[in-house]
Formats: structure tokens, C-alpha cells, sequence
């Protein structure tokens, strides 16, 4: 008789809160202190949170059970190091990278990245550069040639944390962006991180709900491609996998929400369960084929 197949392992998705969409909450005046953050963060169905770490974090997880996640910007190699070991020492699981500058030359990007990907790699913490403006990943183009440099010198495909608002703003995107966007499916598949925050052609970042409760207009524009985004990673071999999401909505400070919006924590929670809906119901399609 033939051998029955082992049962596969479903990924697992973990939703990650950034801080960042705490800032100044619940006031500018009384912001909530790390503690609190955090404990609030938990309450909201939150798995984690990221942040630039320090050791504090690492306690504070720890005694809450949450999953912590890295961050930091650098074009300096030689800051590379202790700014991954100061993530490492915060409980970082992986670190989100914010690499150089968007003037940095294709070639020096690609000497960067594979610098800072074998930094994380001897220290035991994955670093995955993030799609960003003002680095060196602020367009498609430069992206995507750094990827393939990165490959072409590594072996490997460049890991990666997908924000596609900022190469929708670039490229003046219309929905369904999609078709734009996941053209490298190959990466998106190798992606350990994604920052999902709604947006449009224009707007890095748009309104999750309209003020009364309701979806807004631009986000249900926006839902066809979280749900492609989700289908398109489940295609890869992702069995026993961890992928971590953030909801990542900005605050006001920064420039990213505006005054007269929802509050950007508030939104972030209901995004959560946009999300989790969302993951749920590929999941579901992608064990059925």
C-alpha cells in the first residue's frame, strides 16, 4: 500500500501591534506608559509588538507573553552589529530593517544588505529589509535590483518586509494595485514580515473606518488586495511557517493620520480583525486545493 502523507503543519500568522501607532494616546498630554502600552496591546488580540528594542522590552514580553519584533534604520555598516545585538538583547525574533537612503547607489545597497542579513544571520536574529521611501528600497525599480543582486551574490532570495503603500504612492497606483504590486511573487512568498497598512495611489496611508463605525470607501477599494497579497504567500511552501503582520496605522505626529481621522491605535485594532478574517478564510482556501 501506499505510504499516507504526513499531515502538513499550517502557518501561522502573528499579529503584530507597532508602538508607533500608540504615540501620544490616549492623549498628547497623557500618553499612555510602556507598560500600559503593552498590556492594552495584549488585551486587543495582539501577539506582539515591535518597536527599536532594548532590554526593558525584553521583560515586559516576557512577563506579558507577547512576541517582540526589531526595527532600526542605518546606512552605516558599521552600526549594524550592536544594533542588531541591542534588538537581540530587547527579544527580537526578527528585526525590520530600514536600509540606507534613497540616493544610495543599487551596487552600495546590495554590499549593505548582504552586510546586514549576515550580521543578523551570526547573531541568530533574521533582518528583513523593508520596502520603504527614503531608503534604498523607494522605488520598484531599485527594489527589485537589489533583490536580484542580492540573489545573484547570496544564493538567496533577499528576506523582506513588504510595505506596499509606499511603491503605490510611488507609481500613482489605482485599485485593484494588485496587478502592480505582486509582480515578484518569489519574494513576497520568501517575506517573513508585512506591514499592511491600507493606502491608494496617493495616500500612503488611508482611513480604516469612516468616522461612524463603517468601513471607509478607499479601504474597501483596498480589501482585494490584502486578500491577493494573503493568496499569493500561501502559494509558496509555507508549511510550519511564521509570518508576522502589523497593522501598521501612524499617528498624527509624523504626518501619517490627520487631526479630523480616527485615531491611528484605534484603527490599528480594527485592522486587526480585518486582517485576521481575511487570513482566515485564504488559509482555508489554500488547504482545500
Amino acid at each position: 500500500m501506499p505510504k499516507t502523507p504526513a499531515p502538513k503543519t499550517p502557518p501561522r500568522l502573528h499579529h503584530i501591534a507597532n508602538l508607533w501607532s500608540l504615540k501620544c494616546y490616549p492623549s498628547a498630554q497623557k500618553p499612555w506608559p510602556l507598560e500600559k502600552q503593552l498590556t492594552e496591546i495584549k488585551a486587543a488580540g495582539f501577539d506582539g509588538f515591535t518597536t527599536l528594542l532594548n532590554a526593558g522590552h525584553a521583560k515586559l514580553a516576557s512577563a506579558l507573553g507577547l512576541k517582540a519584533i526589531g526595527y532600526f534604520a542605518s546606512s552605516k555598516p558599521g552600526d549594524f552589529k550592536k544594533l542588531i545585538q541591542q534588538n537581540k538583547d530587547g527579544g527580537a525574533l526578527r528585526i525590520n530593517v530600514q536600509l540606507a537612503d534613497d540616493d544610495t547607489p543599487v551596487e552600495k545597497a546590495i554590499a549593505l544588505a548582504i552586510r546586514v542579513v549576515e550580521e543578523g544571520d551570526k547573531l541568530d536574529t533574521p533582518c528583513d529589509i523593508e520596502v520603504h521611501r527614503d531608503t534604498c528600497t523607494e522605488t520598484p525599480e531599485k527594489t527589485y535590483a537589489i533583490a536580484a543582486g542580492f540573489k545573484k551574490a547570496t544564493g538567496r532570495l533577499l528576506p523582506m518586509t513588504w510595505d506596499f503603500s509606499h511603491l503605490s504612492v510611488v507609481k500613482h497606483l489605482a485599485p485593484p494595485y494588485w496587478q502592480r504590486l505582486l509582480v515578484e511573487p518569489k519574494l513576497v512568498q520568501a517575506a517573513r514580515q508585512f506591514h499592511f497598512r491600507p493606502f491608494n495611489g496617493h495616500h500612503c496611508q488611508i482611513p480604516v473606518t469612516d468616522g461612524t463605525g463603517k468601513f471607509s470607501h478607499e479601504l474597501e477599494q483596498w480589501l482585494p488586495f490584502l486578500d491577493k497579497t494573503l493568496e499569493t504567500w500561501l502559494a509558496g511552501k509555507q508549511d510550519n511557517q511564521d509570518v508576522y503582520v502589523c497593522p501598521e496605522m501612524g499617528p498624527v505626529p509624523g504626518g501619517y493620520n490627520f487631526v479630523q481621522l480616527p485615531n491611528s491605535w484605534e484603527e490599528a485594532i480594527v485592522l486587526r480583525g480585518i486582517i485576521a478574517k481575511a487570513w482566515k478564510k485564504a488559509l482555508t482556501a489554500s488547504q482545500s486545493k
